[in-house]
């Protein structure tokens, strides 16, 4: 098995996984430690080495709030360790491969984590790349800076370093995958199939990737989960970036609050500090940063990009939980609706209301939609009309979800699937979920190789048909209690709310 393998910077050395046959490099440097003057910069270089460099353990998680201390679901699901190590020093990612030499050139997976662009970590147990190394694939998990750390953006900064003024943690991910270009074949990876996934803010990242043509020739194919979204009554504006001089402002306001004026006295400031202080304003609902429309990085919203074709025109596999990020109509009553449905629809809202599902009530509201199968649907019939089409692949995780707390397909919960770690979980997962999480893995590893769901699982078995999603053939693949199934999208109404995004 390939324990030790060469890396630009020096050699490392990896450990048996639970499989023997998988080896796994934990904590490898991809860039210089994002400290002191390389705080709020582009990443740096990282240092060399001597000698064999012990990759046996995660590197410290990013700068964030403390994990595991609430009781909300996901507290309970896997941000399960307070204690676990943190900080700024966190540029590192990690590595599974079932080879036995650097020279047998398999298909790589590059992973971005989701958490609002606020939170997360590689070391979330959901991303164990385990099972899919032994499909035969390289996996590669990559940390990046979150929050005030990853997203600041500030008028000096613009001065400073116009080039990278903000979007540093997109940076770090954008230096993680050419790492993973350069070094990967050392692993015995392909560095010309390489396929970047993400799923949630992770998910928009990709979208970020897929939309900076800086990127064009690093990745092959895109995996996005619950990471696009559209409606037809209000604008979702979580992914859209804000443009430099709007985030600029709330980058002044956190200074302000820091009780700092320069810049450089903000890169002497405690990161611990600067965390509580900023999740102080974000939790009140003062600000949020995420990625900004920089001109260089990001040039535009990239749910647009993927609309119009000026992304990197890749194949696709995204799609969405049943639950996550619904969307409604917020009226008191009917006639409060049908004034509202004129209000989105103009003299299309008879049309509107005449759909069962317009008058669905909930406590939340009427004509409940789910944004995330709306985005991906919305982008995917724009590729669709291009003349020469790259094949895009729809999904929607709908099966039962095990437990107390009656969860339903809450946001993330289809990542213990994909990775097919269930047995990591403390949810009373029966056999019918093995086998769909086995199915999912074997779909996707499929679309890792070949840019194709289709084709056989792990044993040997044909795998039911997934058809692209496109304007004329709305296939769709659905994952339910009873396993995978093909269908083809006839709902009306979604077709109808399809052409009245905005």
């Amino acid at each position: 098995m390939l324990r030790i393998a060469n890396t630009e910077n020096g050699q490392v050395r990896g450990l048996p996984a639970a499989d023997p046959r998988i080896t796994s490099f934990k904590g490898i440097p991809f860039a210089a430690p994002p400290i002191g003057e390389n705080r709020w910069r582009a990443p740096q270089p990282a240092e060399s080495w001597q000698g064999i460099r012990e990759c046996f353990e995660f590197a410290p998680i990013s700068v964030q709030d403390t994990p595991g201390l609430g009781d909300d679901i996901y507290c309970r699901e896997w941000h399960v360790d307070p204690d676990i190590p943190m900080s700024e020093d966190c540029l590192y990612l990690n590595i599974w491969t079932n080879a036995k030499s650097s020279n047998e050139s398999m298909p790589v997976l590059v992973w971005f984590f989701g958490g609002g662009f606020q939170w997360g970590y590689t070391s979330e147990m959901e991303f164990d790349g385990e099972r899919l190394a032994r499909r035969n694939i390289v996996v590669v998990t990559v940390n990046y800076r979150l929050g005030a750390f990853g997203f600041l953006c500030h008028p000096q900064l613009t001065k400073e370093q116009p080039d990278a003024p903000c979007n540093f943690g997109c940076l770090d991910q954008q230096a993680g995958l050419r790492w993973v270009h350069r070094n990967i074949s050392n692993f015995g990876g392909d560095p010309n199939n390489i396929t970047i996934a993400g799923q949630s803010a992770g998910g928009g990242s990709v979208m970020s990737q897929m939309a900076c043509k800086d990127n064009e020739g690093y990745f092959e194919r895109a995996v996005i989960m619950s990471g696009m979204f559209g409606s037809p009554y209000t604008i979702n504006d979580f992914f859209q970036p804000k443009s430099l001089e709007q985030a600029g402002k709330i980058g002044q306001k956190l200074f302000d609050y820091l009780g700092v004026k320069k810049l450089e006295e903000a890169r002497k400031l405690d990161p611990y500090y600067i965390c509580n202080k900023y999740s102080e304003l974000r939790n009140n609902g003062e600000m949020f940063f995420s990625i900004v429309q920089d001109g260089h990085f990001c040039t535009q919203d990239p749910l647009y990009a993927f609309r119009n074709g000026t992304r990197i025109r890749v194949p696709v596999m995204a799609g969405n939980t049943g639950d996550e990020f619904i969307e409604y109509i917020k009226a008191s009553n009917d006639d409060d609706l049908t004034i509202k449905a004129y209000e989105y629809f103009g003299n299309e809202a008879n049309e509107f209301l005449q759909f069962p599902q317009a008058r669905v009530k909930t406590e939340y509201g009427y004509s409940p939609v789910s944004s995330p199968e709306l985005g991906t649907k919305y982008a995917f019939l724009g590729e669709s009309l291009k003349k020469i089409q790259v094949n895009c692949y729809y999904y929607r995780f709908i099966p039962d979800i095990p437990g107390n707390d009656a969860p339903g397909t809450f946001h993330s919960v289809d990542l213990w699937f994909f990775f097919e770690t269930l047995a990591k979980s403390t949810r009373p997962f029966e056999g019918r979920h093995f086998d769909l999480a086995r199915q999912m893995c074997d779909y996707w590893a499929n679309f890792i190789k070949f840019g194709d769901p289709n084709g056989f699982d792990i044993n040997g078995n044909k795998l039911p048909e997934w058809k692209p999603y496109t304007d004329t053939d709305r296939g769709e693949m659905l994952f339910t209690s009873n396993g995978a199934k093909s269908s083809n999208d006839q709902n009306k109404f979604v077709k109808f709310l399809l052409n009245k995004i905005k």
